[in-house]
């Protein structure tokens, strides 16, 4: 399927979000460089697209370069299929073991940390389970299980998906029956579906409080960013398609983009963006100990002579 037709015809869990362009006349030399009617691909998450931080970020990119932003909201693993095809130039994603998988197979080079928050248990307000305040991410799994409380799966081998998956690993269970349903759908899709049916689920962060004033849902279990464990943390990767891979990938303005998401400037658009007044995500890009391994797959090792 051509790129064009991709965006075109990508529906459901798959969301279209085409950011505000303009010109190359729109950006000036003070401004910064301009690549003149040039379009990015961008595979992303659900999250990104939904909380409406891309929004801001690609409004701020745009301005600086003069180029569009197409960009092509899935799941993390739908997004790097997306790419694995060659219809993206770059992939923002939630999920370092399937981010790492993408870049042994070649299909990506020069990830960078981008920005984290971190993923909440949510459930009704009755809290049938009596999971509320949990400690452990694993114990409030297995206390669910035990119960049989409905809970709703992304199902969808997002990056969310995939957390969840390893929370139940991690925990001994192996989640099915009547109790367990796989939704296949994005985060919001999710987090609608588990309100009507008075529902658990894992949710990031940022799309819970951007969607909070629309449920009844509430945060059961709190990830890191509130004191809870760190197996709910949720950082965020950036990385440009290969073009010794796919030679239709617009390499030059990939790498545009994530410098301009990891430089001073974008690390900004992502740690002033709040949604009734609570900040969503924070900035990783820029630290006083750079990580060689942000680059390469975490267990890389040289090899020996």
């Amino acid at each position: 399927m051509q790129r064009r037709e991709l965006l075109a015809t990508v529906a459901g869990g798959a969301t279209i979000a085409l950011a505000g362009c303009s010109s190359a006349g729109g950006s000036d030399e003070s401004s910064g460089p301009a690549i003149a009617e040039e379009t990015l691909t961008l595979a992303t998450t659900t999250s990104t697209h939904d909380t409406g931080l891309l929004d801001d970020i690609n409004a701020a990119f745009e301005k600086r370069y003069g180029a569009r932003v197409d960009t092509v909201a899935q799941g993390t693993g739908a997004a790097l299929e997306t790419a694995r095809s060659g219809d993206a130039d770059v992939v923002m994603v939630h999920a370092r073991s399937l981010e790492d998988e993408f870049i042994r197979e070649g299909y990506g080079v020069n990830r960078r940390d981008l920005m984290f928050n971190d993923f909440v248990i949510v459930g009704p307000e009755s809290d049938p389970a009596g999971i509320d305040g949990s400690e452990e991410a694993t114990a409030a799994f297995e206390t669910l299980a035990e119960a049989e409380a409905t809970f709703v799966s992304r199902g969808d081998d997002s990056g969310t998906h995939t957390k969840e998956l390893a929370i139940w690993e991690a925990a001994g269970v192996e989640p099915g029956g009547d109790w367990y349903r796989e939704a296949g759908a994005g985060m919001g899709e999710v987090l609608n579906q588990a309100n009507q049916s008075d529902a658990y689920t894992l949710a990031d962060r940022g799309t819970f409080i951007s969607q909070r004033s629309e449920i009844d849902l509430g945060i059961r279990v709190q990830g890191p960013i509130e004191g809870g464990p760190e197996l709910l943390a949720n950082p965020y990767g950036i990385i440009a398609v290969n073009p010794a891979v796919h030679d239709n990938a617009n390499y030059d303005l990939a790498m545009a983009y994530i410098g301009f998401i990891t430089s001073q400037e974008g690390q900004s658009v992502i740690e002033e963006y709040t949604v009734e007044g609570e900040q969503l995500f924070f900035p990783e890009a820029i630290s006083e100990n750079p990580d060689f391994k942000q680059y390469v797959p975490e267990d890389w090792e040289p090899q020996s002579e």
